[in-house]
């Protein structure tokens, strides 16, 4: 598969991915869409290693890829769906919106990939604004919100993290094996949270489920885990990490409007500025350098520099 096909593949995923996390936990509450979309996931791994006629490693570098990509596939999408009840499906993917930062900065510290320019940190300021702004709608919509929203953007850490993490430690473990391993590393964890929240919490099995709670979670569970985690980490394998974090600048507009047409989402004026302000950060964060260049110039005889 080629490497740009691969990469819109996930876009066109990670972009309808937010609207189905909300219909999949609306008749049956966050956690038995989350628990029941990983156990689908590790379900269609199984039947795919088993066409394939492979087994999973489990030597100590495999261990390792698991319990990173299970920070990802755990704690990031426990912390998305929980936040999901409160936020607008499309708020969702502008707040991963910020994960070319994020990814890029920890990406420089660990990976040591791009050193940090002044466009950078203009690009910086400005996603961090737009996402003050979205917090402040946050502030005015109740706790709930900006605790959803709070939820949101703790899953973008842990998301960039597993990201920049696993780009330094895949090595030859096949994209496959990394999501496999990882589902399974997570069930526990999911199982656990469930045996907690029942107690705790309340937490039970839904009595009834709609249509297109079920449609939502078979679309997560097959596209959104296996498919879209195979073809996120076959990228990240082949190109820098930082690159990888570009995706979800593409994907927040999209993800506005499918939550506006199809989930008759209200997104005010307030989110579409902050969002703006988001993007456009991204953008300067990823190519603000490709506008402002170190260029000689010379006037009267005298050099003069433009300096990124």
């Amino acid at each position: 598969m080629s490497v740009p096909a691969a990469y819109l593949g996930i876009i066109l995923i990670w972009s309808t991915t937010p609207l189905a996390i909300k219909w999949s936990g609306e008749s049956a509450g966050f956690l038995f869409g989350v628990s029941a979309r990983m156990f689908l996931s590790v379900m269609v791994c199984a039947v795919i290693m088993s066409f394939m006629s492979r087994t999973l490693p489990w030597n100590r570098a495999a261990i390792k890829v698991y319990l990173v990509s299970s920070i990802g596939i755990f704690g990031s999408m426990m912390s998305v769906y929980w936040g999901a009840q409160f936020v607008e499906s499309g708020l969702i993917s502008v707040i991963f919106g910020l994960t070319p930062i994020v990814t890029g900065l920890i990406a420089v510290v660990w990976l040591k990939e791009e050193a940090f320019s002044v466009t950078k940190a203009f690009g910086l300021v400005l996603g961090l604004a737009g996402m003050v702004i979205i917090f402040s709608r946050g502030v005015s919509f109740g706790n709930l919100s900006i605790f959803g929203i709070s939820a949101i953007v703790f899953a973008m850490f842990l998301h960039s993290i597993s990201t920049v993490w696993m780009k330094q430690i895949q090595g030859n473990i096949k994209s496959l094996d990394a999501v496999y391993g990882g589902l399974l590393v997570s069930l526990p964890m999911y199982a656990i949270s469930w045996l907690l929240l029942s107690v705790y919490g309340g937490q039970q099995l839904p009595e009834t489920i709609s249509e297109r709670t079920l449609i939502a979670i078979a679309y997560l569970g097959i596209m959104g885990s296996v498919i879209g985690f195979i073809l996120f980490y076959y990228v990240l394998k082949n190109i820098p990490a930082s690159r990888v974090g570009l995706i979800p600048l593409f994907t927040p507009v999209l993800a506005l409007l499918m939550g506006s047409y199809f989930n008759n989402e209200n997104i005010p004026l307030i989110v579409w500025t902050g969002s703006g302000l988001i993007l456009l950060g991204m953008s300067v964060y990823q190519w603000g350098h490709h506008i402002v260049r170190v260029t000689p110039q010379t006037v009267d005889g005298a050099v003069e520099t433009e300096y990124d």
